[in-house]
């Protein structure tokens, strides 16, 4: 096991020192320590208005991604050396796009603009262009509300990227496994974590227990139903036999014949809903969207 860098110790060290050398209010800091695995900077200073980071040295384009995502505004504070001492020093994103991190520290983020609400149902505009047609912003709504995710939770998404993003953004401490058949779709998702600045998403082809292997046990799948749901399921289940399943079709068949699949997987709590959205459009009519079938299945019903 690697040996951790930033300690509790540590930290408390950080935190004194800007504590005696600031007249920051620190009661309502952030913590995020970027050396470990799936945490997401980008995500974490959008929702807060102070945000401790803790960074090893090595890191070049940190502050031109925080840039690029609208973030030049923040005002950073920080020292030139990896222990919690001497000067401290601040300065605009924007004025350090060039600059990298040289040692290992601790740095203060502010956030003015803050807004520490979850992000449900984006706007298709904010996902990066491709050939998948991304399912309706009102729909991916329901679909994250009927998905009950929390911020640890470990999600299976296979299928549905734009749902992909959404739930590692909400999902902040825990991850998302993408499953995503096609490699111009693996390609398009890869772009849209560049995009996001997300660390906690891992992309597989296909589900099966050597795919799932090092990946985290799921909480909750998230499926666009497919030929093979039933074998993904089987094998999800076998992980996990308390998994929560969400599945998404515009098949009236296979909308009708999920309750009994969900039920034979040991689902007691099963429910079928029929999402519809219409948009006017510019010639003043209404104009229907796609309306799937959303089915979900729990083991009970605690939820």
């Amino acid at each position: 096991m690697d040996k951790q860098l930033f300690t509790n110790e540590v930290i408390l060290s950080w935190l004194q020192y800007y504590a005696k050398n600031t007249t920051l209010d620190l009661e309502h800091v952030k913590i995020i320590d970027i050396t470990k695995k799936n945490k997401n900077i980008i995500p974490t200073v959008e929702a807060h208005k102070t945000t401790m980071v803790f960074t090893n040295a090595g890191v070049d384009d940190i502050f031109y991604r925080l840039w690029n995502a609208g973030l030049g505004e923040c005002e950073v504070w920080y020292n030139e050396g990896s222990d919690p001492d001497g000067p401290i020093l601040h300065n605009f994103v924007k004025e350090m796009i060039n600059r990298g991190i040289n040692a290992s520290a601790g740095m203060l983020i502010l956030n003015p603009n803050a807004r520490n609400t979850a992000k449900i149902g984006l706007d298709n505009d904010m996902f990066q262009k491709s050939s998948i047609h991304y399912v309706g912003s009102e729909i991916r709504a329901i679909l994250l509300n009927k998905m009950l995710v929390d911020s640890q939770d470990n999600v299976c998404v296979i299928g549905g990227e734009s749902i992909a993003i959404e739930t590692a953004l909400i999902a902040a401490e825990g991850s998302v496994i993408a499953v995503e058949y096609s490699a111009s779709d693996r390609a398009s998702m890869e772009d849209n974590v560049s995009h996001f600045g997300l660390q906690n998403v891992t992309i597989i082809d296909h589900v099966s227990e050597e795919t799932m292997r090092e990946c985290a046990v799921p909480d909750t799948v998230f499926l666009v139903a497919s030929a093979s749901m039933d074998q993904e399921l089987q094998c999800l289940k076998k992980l996990n036999p308390n998994l929560n399943v969400v599945i998404y079709t515009l098949d009236f068949l296979v909308a009708a014949n999920a309750q009994k699949m969900l039920e034979d997987l040991g689902m007691t709590s099963v429910d079928t809903i029929q999402v519809s959205v219409s948009r006017l459009g510019t010639n003043h009519a209404f104009k229907q969207q796609p309306a799937p079938w959303i089915i979900t299945g729990r083991v009970n019903n605690n939820y």
